[in-house]
């Protein structure tokens, strides 16, 4: 990576500080009263690292490409309060379900600034995505492009696309996350003729207009090689479509996957990097084909709101094993945060209440569901870590609520946003009548669980 630069980053909020009392204080509120209010687990959200990562992306792109819509993609975290923050920053809203063009909608994001993706859209969600005015639709596979095309031209619209292609490339990155390779579910492959059928189709569907080509290679990305190499297959297969159509692209879109440090010592690439980078790639290009600039879209998620969330657990029971580990069990775990044991993801954590000291040792640190992989962290590195304490997770801001689940029937953490002193809760901690609240219980049942709230 010699026309990059790595820096290594922080991967704490930049508002992050410690107290006199020895307590890790984010945005101005010290985590004792955050846990005192609002209860553990907690999610808590750093709004000025929001706008800081957000800002970055915008004036980097922006300089380095002034056509670039820069879009926060929604499934890192979705929640209307963060989102409503992110689109009165400039960002526009990459969404990959109905219920997140409803949520979008819902935190005041016109549809005509989301990017619909997914691989496999149902006929409801397309629907919804044209009665709202979507304002672009990323086609997947020419049966969602036969579908889509009649449902549109039974409304009476002609819908903006992007064709969703599959170059073929792999990317260094975890297995699950790869996008990009030949044998994935995700894009039209170029090398099958699937894509260029797709054009054809495409071009002569009344209810369609093609935009231009996406694709998206993969996650926890840190070289733009990788994603030059995607805007060079778009602007290849886009020289072919020319000559066979006369089409050229209004829109190319490589996608996101930029990557961010989650321990300590860990590089990252900064925005103005990936945008000179990929400004590069798509200059060259267009420069070597022959074609217009078009309009680049890029789609940061868990860059922004990553490194902007922190977890706050409470520690329990603590087990020590003669000749083995020693277990801190603390009050969350997978049901909250799946990607330790999905993905093998690592984490750094802190003590945050009290300011620690004595020797350093290693920790293994638990969750409370029924389930030997719920394992948080492997190996911690901290000093001796009691029941009671709080512990803090860093760069846990994207794909850890946003894949939470009921496991044990949990009930899900509240989330607040901090900023200057002030705490706000953008997303209340579920009850029991959460959980149950789309069961059919039997009449009897339901006046016993009433009866026995009295």
């Amino acid at each position: 990576m010699d026309h990059v630069r790595q820096t290594v980053m922080s991967i704490w909020p930049s508002s992050v500080r410690g107290r006199d009392d020895g307590a890790m204080e984010i945005g101005g509120v010290s985590v004792l009263d955050l846990a005192d209010r609002f209860g553990t687990p907690l999610y808590v959200y750093d709004e000025v690292t929001l706008r800081e990562r957000a800002g970055a992306f915008i004036d980097a792109f922006s300089g380095a490409w002034p056509r670039t819509r820069v879009a926060y993609a929604a499934k890192a975290f979705l929640s209307p309060a963060l989102v409503r923050i992110l689109h009165d920053v400039g960002l526009a809203l990459d969404v990959s379900s109905g219920g997140e063009i409803y949520a979008g909608l819902a935190a005041g994001v016109p549809a005509s600034d989301m990017v619909f993706h997914g691989n496999a859209k149902t006929e409801r969600e397309l629907r919804e995505a044209l009665e709202a005015a979507v304002g672009l639709i990323a086609v997947d596979n020419l049966m969602e492009l036969e579908l889509l095309a009649r449902l549109a031209s039974e409304r009476g619209v002609r819908q903006r696309i992007l064709l969703r292609l599959n170059p073929g490339i792999d990317v260094h990155t975890h297995e699950k996350i790869k996008t990009g390779v030949l044998d994935s579910k995700f894009g039209l492959p170029i090398a099958t003729g699937d894509a260029a059928l797709a054009v054809e189709r495409a071009i002569t569907a009344p209810g369609l207009l093609l935009g231009g080509y996406h694709t998206h290679l993969g996650s926890q990305l840190f070289d733009p090689a990788a994603l030059g190499a995607g805007i060079d297959a778009l602007l290849g297969f886009a020289a072919e479509m020319r000559e066979a159509h006369g089409i050229t692209p209004e829109v190319i879109s490589p996608g996101g996957g930029f990557g961010i440090p989650y321990e300590d010592g860990d590089v990252a690439t900064p925005a103005a990097d990936w945008a000179g980078a990929l400004a590069g790639s798509l200059r060259r290009g267009c420069s070597r084909h022959g074609l217009p600039e078009p309009e680049l879209i890029i789609e940061p998620g868990r860059s922004i709101a990553g490194p902007a969330g922190v977890t706050l657990y409470r520690v329990g029971p603590i087990k020590e094993i003669p000749g083995g580990r020693r277990f801190v069990s603390v009050d969350g775990g997978m049901a909250d945060n799946i990607r330790p044991t999905l993905y093998g993801a690592r984490y750094e954590a802190s003590i945050a209440n009290r300011r620690a000291s004595g020797p350093i040792q290693a920790q293994t640190i638990v969750g409370k569901y029924c389930e030997t992989g719920d394992v948080l962290i492997e190996r911690a590195e901290l000093p001796k870590v009691r029941t009671g304490d709080l512990l803090a997770f860093a760069a846990t801001g994207a794909y850890c609520l946003a894949m939470a689940s009921n496991y044990n029937l949990a009930t899900r953490p509240a989330v607040v946003l901090v900023r200057d002193g002030e705490a706000r809760l953008i997303r209340r901690r579920e009850t029991y009548d959460d959980l149950l609240a789309a069961e059919i219980l039997p009449d009897s049942a339901r006046a016993e669980l009433t009866t026995g709230k009295g």
